[in-house]
This record gives structure tokens, C-alpha cells and sequence, in this order.
């Protein structure tokens, strides 16, 4: 997680609480993403 908030900023960079709600945002689906490209792909094998 340490590494996921350097590598993202770690802090709000944005005044206004609207900015602040859609930087927040973009750093959740950036996250998810990470996350998404760190769980193996597996299939069933019969």
C-alpha cells in the first residue's frame, strides 16, 4: 500500500472539494487497475 501511495501521489493535490472528489476518484481506478493486472489469469481444467 506505501508503494501504491508514493507511485500515486499520497496526498490530494487539489483545492476544491469537487477536484478533490474526481482526483480521488481517478486514483481509485488506477488502483484497481494495479490490482486487476496482479491476479493471475486461471482457467478450469477438466
Amino acid at each position: 500500500m506505501v508503494q501504491a501511495k508514493k507511485l500515486l501521489g499520497g496526498t490530494l493535490n487539489l483545492r476544491n472539494h469537487t477536484t478533490q472528489i474526481s482526483e480521488t476518484d481517478a486514483m481509485i481506478k488506477a488502483l484497481n487497475k494495479l490490482v486487476r493486472l496482479a491476479i493471475p489469469n486461471t482457467k478450469v481444467i477438466v
